[in-house]
């Protein structure tokens, strides 16, 4: 397994943290009380997401694409990181936690699209050049 692979693998995981966090922790904070101690809820959490997402997603989609050559997909993991740096750094003020929940769901679901397009293309492209089939 190439580490272009593993960093859009890492990177869909992150990706689907992030959605099943925002859509988890507030059910898990009235279900659980003892997560209220927990710095999860913070705007930190989400900044220090960030800050995993950002570099694997960058470095996991350009490797892709220096692979199949198809750039474009560069276009979606860029709107997708972009969405979510706007959620978590001006969502909350901007359209409300409602808003920033939903716009970190669609920036996720977008990097989530852009990793998983590049991962089928780099199989498919190294299927290609070794003749096999899958």
């Amino acid at each position: 397994m190439s580490l272009q692979s593993i960093a859009d693998r890492a990177a869909i995981s992150l990706s689907l943290l992030c959605s099943i966090h925002c859509l988890m922790l507030p059910a898990a904070l009235v279900l659980i009380p003892t997560l209220t101690s927990l710095p999860m809820g913070e705007e930190a959490f989400h900044k220090w997401m960030l800050v995993a997402v950002i570099p694997v997603s960058i470095f996991a989609l350009a490797m892709g694409c220096k692979k199949h050559k198809y750039y474009q997909l560069l276009t979606y993991g860029l709107v997708g990181i972009g969405i979510l740096v706007i959620a978590a750094l001006l969502g909350h003020d901007l359209v409300g936690e409602s808003g920033e929940k939903t716009l970190t769901i669609i920036g996720s679901l977008v990097v989530v699209y852009g990793h998983y397009r590049n991962h089928k293309l780099c199989v498919q492209h190294t299927c290609d050049s070794e003749s096999c089939s899958q």
